[in-house]
């Protein structure tokens, strides 16, 4: 089986800024580009921190209102931590060195969806910059890139987990399971000579990229548990 990799799936024309692009060019670009955030790169191309809406907002939001009352920022921020420190310095930054979220968390081109969707459920981000052994930007992956693997057609996928998993790995006759896909969906129903099998089979078909769910309906000869 061929799992789809970060490689398959980043986007390769990225928009980048320096450490010293302003506010106003970041949001330009965000803008012009209709895009969320870009990575800040250095001299050699490797990313030092990310960019985005939410960092140019935290901005604003830190500045006071008419009023002259402390923004809501600060009111979740309890002074002298290091949550408040970074709000008082985003709301001071004119520049991305100073606005943006760092280090960057950073992902490589061979990684599988598992791995990325893993680091940024982990780190609480949206996307990732994808970089090279060198440590320099290759390209970037969002959570949508990772989701367009559920946008596999269901025949697709079926033919996968008949060709692929059932007779390309387990050696089984094409006969013995008969695979039904439906919005990504799997049933399996038919036969395996052995009931550890069975967990394994449906265990190799989660596996098959666009697969949501796993219904194993199979019956068995030869229970090696002697029940």
């Amino acid at each position: 089986m061929r799992h789809r990799n970060v490689s398959d799936l980043m986007t390769t024309s990225v928009i980048t800024v320096r450490r010293d692009t302003t506010f106003k060019e970041i949001a330009g670009l965000l803008a012009e580009h209709d895009i969320t955030a870009v990575p800040v790169v250095d001299d050699n191309d490797r990313p030092v921190g990310m960019v985005s809406e939410a960092d140019l907002l935290r901005k604003q939001a830190g500045q006071p209102d008419p009023a002259g009352l402390l923004s809501e920022a600060f009111e979740r921020s309890e002074p002298g931590t290091d949550a408040w420190h970074a709000d008082l310095a985003k709301t001071a930054a004119t520049s991305a060195e100073w606005l943006m979220t760092s280090p960057a968390v950073t992902a490589r081109p061979g990684w599988t969806v598992v791995e990325a969707a893993r680091v940024m459920e982990q780190h609480k981000v949206k996307r990732l910059p994808v970089v090279n052994e060198a440590g320099q930007l290759v390209g970037l992956v969002s959570r949508g890139d990772l989701l367009r693997v559920f946008l596999r057609r269901d025949r697709a996928i079926r033919e996968e987990i008949m060709d692929d998993v059932l007779v390309g790995t387990l050696r089984l006759a094409p006969t013995d399971v008969t695979v039904n896909v439906v919005d990504g969906q799997v049933t399996l129903t038919g036969a395996v000579e052995r009931r550890s099998l069975i967990p394994l089979v449906a265990r190799l078909c989660r596996g098959v990229d666009g697969v949501v769910s796993v219904e194993a309906r199979l019956e068995y000869q030869l229970d090696e548990g002697g029940a």
